[in-house]
């Protein structure tokens, strides 16, 4: 069974937090049997950087995945997360968990059908190829216009460094879900269901470069994997 992990890697991302970062990305894609795959290339360089998060759409079918895992570059793993895809069906998509997509969106027709206000949280994704729409990319400038009108970032992330241009991805990948009518579900509705204990994921996106360092190298310490 093919899969791989990917991540995004463009313009320089920093390399203070991906050292502490793809360590524990790569330790994971060896336990579970996965490549990974870091994507650096711009392909899409008339959107935002998150936008590159869609090429998946493509690569998942170029490496013949089974399975395609994407984590954020700033984002760490637990060396005892288990094989998500050994628990998950084939016809479902995962997120760590989901945002109330009414809170975000602006709805249109495919939302208003759907009806499951499913907000995508694309920074932990998996999903088969038989969910390879999930990261179909927008087909022209005007269709991301539209889009990027659609977003509307909660306060509290407007008060940081968020954006629209940021929640991008997650918008396009909240509209798939709802469009292919995608099986959906979280590790923490997983987890609650199977009474797994532990604590697998780390991620803040809202927090500065220098706080994040700070942050992951005391969650680290608090995994007992650095210092």
């Amino acid at each position: 069974m093919n899969k791989t992990i990917y991540t995004l890697n463009v313009d320089g991302y920093s390399s203070e937090i991906t050292d502490l970062t793809y360590p524990l990305l790569k330790r994971y894609a060896d336990k579970i049997n996965a490549d990974f795959f870091i994507i650096t290339d711009r392909i899409y360089p008339q959107f935002p950087p998150v936008y590159e998060k869609l090429q998946i759409y493509d690569l998942q079918y170029m490496k013949g995945d089974d399975w395609s895992i994407y984590i954020d570059s700033d984002a760490i793993v637990h060396p005892d997360f288990f094989d998500v895809t050994e628990l998950v069906q084939k016809d479902t998509v995962l997120h760590n968990g989901c945002d109330f997509a009414n809170n975000r969106w602006r709805y249109d027709r495919i939302f208003r059908r759907d009806g499951r206000h499913i907000g995508s949280c694309n920074w932990f994704t998996v999903a088969s190829d038989w969910c390879r729409e999930l990261w179909k990319p927008l087909t022209n400038y005007e269709k991301y216009e539209e889009a990027l009108n659609n977003i509307f970032p909660i306060q509290d992330e407007l008060n940081t460094i968020i954006t629209r241009e940021h929640l991008i991805d997650d918008y396009i990948l909240s509209h798939n879900i709802a469009e292919y009518g995608f099986h959906f579900t979280t590790l923490i509705e997983l987890i609650s269901k199977l009474n797994i204990p532990g604590n697998y994921l780390w991620h803040q996106y809202t927090i500065s470069t220098e706080e994040k360092v700070k942050q992951l190298k005391e969650t680290l310490k608090k995994w007992n994997l650095y210092g």
